[in-house]
């Protein structure tokens, strides 16, 4: 007996409570990823670059960071190469020149690779 002579009541250890909150959880998850997907499918289509800033700012909020690597070196363990441009400066061989299609990720799991254009030296 506890004090007060009453046994303690159910506790969230409980198999039935345990179960209910991993449901509720796997739903909520999967109800973010599909949230998720629908703001970058918007995001593809979106002419406004309003809208395109808003949308981007509330992923950002929720841990969802857009990938533009303008400027760093390729990496095709990370980025996906759309095309290349020729340039005269050696330095630049290797280097993402541009980024095609904004690339995603939900705090650091890349959700969608940016395609880019890479410098190739002549």
């Amino acid at each position: 007996m506890t004090r007060g002579g009453t046994e303690p009541g159910p506790v969230a250890s409980d198999t039935g409570v345990e179960t209910i909150a991993g449901e509720l959880l796997d739903q909520a998850l999967a109800e973010r990823r599909a949230l998720v997907q629908l703001c970058l499918y918007a995001l593809d289509r979106a002419r406004s670059s309003g809208v395109v800033e808003r949308l981007e700012e509330g992923l950002a909020g929720i841990g969802v960071t857009a990938l533009r690597p303008d400027g760093e070196r390729f990496d095709p363990s990370r980025h996906e190469a759309g095309g290349t441009v020729p340039t005269e400066d050696p330095s630049l061989d290797g280097v993402v020149a541009e980024t095609e299609v904004v690339g995603f990720a939900d705090r650091g799991r890349t959700l969608r690779a940016p395609v880019v254009t890479v410098y190739t030296a002549r």
